[in-house]
């Protein structure tokens, strides 16, 4: 039985074969915390309150610093993804947990709080799995693939040495949540390069 990979950096190959800059690495004092704090939201209070409060806090904090900052990403490894809308055809963005998969892709989850319903960019990735995401600033490409079948224990089980117990919010939302793989194709300018 083979090790899950660990949260190192690893150059990300796109498909043409050039290398992509990694994906940051996490900080482990932040990684440290996350033990602590998973505890905390698998409460019922947390899975009610996180998604109406953290929303707007992130909101007002990037109007008044005019930038991503996300209050998510001092406990956990959050990006920004943008999807374009299954029905709306529009951009969507939400910010979500991920976590590295050892080799240059990131993997997200639809947990939506243990919700019975699968969260809408879930949706708007099975319709159009090109996407962009934005890490720490870093805005990359990338294209989803949902991980179906055996591989998904195996995923769970890397997800879980991240965030312990986190398969948890799928046992409480009595569905199978759906978990994608983002596959970096590119890297992007920063929004801030043009020489404002």
């Amino acid at each position: 039985m083979t090790a899950a990979p660990s949260e190192t950096e690893y150059p990300i190959a796109r498909d043409d074969g050039r290398e992509i800059e990694p994906l940051p690495r996490v900080d482990p004092i932040v990684r440290g915390v996350r033990v602590v704090v998973s505890a905390i939201t698998r409460t019922s209070v947390w899975r009610w309150a996180a998604p109406r409060v953290l929303p707007r806090i992130e909101e007002a904090l990037s109007a008044l610093t005019g930038s991503g900052v996300q209050v998510s990403s001092l406990v956990v490894p959050s990006l920004i993804l943008t999807t374009i809308g299954a029905k709306s055809g529009l951009p969507r963005d939400t910010v979500l947990m991920y976590t590295p998969d050892g080799h240059g892709r990131a993997i997200v989850a639809g947990t939506n709080w243990a919700s019975p319903h699968h969260p809408a960019w879930t949706y708007n990735l099975l319709a159009h799995p090109e996407a962009v995401i934005t890490v720490r600033g870093r805005r990359y490409t990338v294209r989803a693939s949902i991980i179906e079948g055996d591989a998904r224990d195996r995923v769970w089980h890397h997800l879980e040495s991240q965030w312990p117990e986190y398969r948890r919010y799928e046992r409480d939302s009595g569905r199978t949540v759906r978990i994608f793989r983002l596959h970096l194709t590119a890297a992007l300018p920063q929004e801030h390069d043009g020489g404002h």
